[in-house]
């Protein structure tokens, strides 16, 4: 096991198979269990976040390996001050807006290549329609596994391991970043064209934040929870 951790570390093979199992082997899972016929929309659901927990973990595993903790992807567990937790949120705000931007700017690009788009396919969320218990069950699942879960891996996880990979350097970080909001992009393919786009340019606009932040990964987990709530609500509402 040390050996291990120590090529994870020194390693440029390792390190980018690292990077390729955890998604490979998600991705794997996700094809073997998913319902293509989407009759089970909310088995489909139970199998992406499942998929998402098996990467968290083997982010967790690489960390312990290499004798690191989550502190090394920007993830503090130490309570913050009153001051700082109102400091936090604002900036949390800051990072929502940027995110929302970037959304809305893959919107409007996709309009440009190819005229107004169809809408991103969410039947996927029907299950949703007016169920008040599958909405409070969703949104703390989507509040760990997506909020929490996809900050770790595609910001945390991703940015920093790339970085590693390719150097520390300013277009290090730069490929970084847009690496991270590619790989974002194609995980929402289950979204169309449209929704790629869109959530790449929404990642891209994370990642930057990312490393504004100094990798205070909490900030961009709220922000990223506040999309996700506007989006589960307005799902809901569909159906009433």
């Amino acid at each position: 096991m040390l050996k291990l951790g120590q090529l994870l570390q020194e390693n440029r093979i390792a390190k980018l198979l690292e990077l390729v199992l955890v998604f490979f082997l998600a991705a794997v899972f996700i094809y073997f269990f998913m319902d293509r016929s989407n009759e089970n929309q909310l088995l489909n659901m139970g199998i992406l976040w499942l998929a998402n927990v098996f990467m968290l973990l083997w982010v967790w595993a690489g960390l312990k390996l290499r004798g690191e903790d989550c502190s090394s992807l920007g993830l503090s567990f130490k309570l913050p001050t009153p001051k700082e937790a109102l400091k936090n949120v604002g900036l949390s705000l800051v990072v929502f807006v940027l995110a929302m931007l970037g959304f809305v700017l893959g919107s409007i690009v996709m309009a440009n290549i190819t005229g107004i788009p169809e809408p991103s396919d969410m039947s996927a969320y029907d299950y949703l329609k007016d169920n008040i218990g599958l909405l409070i069950l969703s949104l703390l699942g989507i509040y760990m596994v997506s909020s929490f879960g996809e900050e770790v891996v595609y910001r945390g996880f991703l940015i920093t391991r790339i970085t590693e990979l390719v150097g520390n350097t300013k277009w290090g970080r730069v490929v970084a970043v847009l690496i991270s909001a590619i790989i974002f992009g194609f995980a929402h393919y289950g979204w169309g064209p449209m929704g790629i786009v869109q959530t790449f340019f929404m990642g891209l606009a994370l990642g930057i934040c990312y490393l504004w932040l100094k990798k205070k990964l909490w900030i961009l987990v709220l922000a990223h929870a506040y999309m996700d709530t506007i989006l589960i609500l307005q799902l809901f509402m569909a159906g009433s």
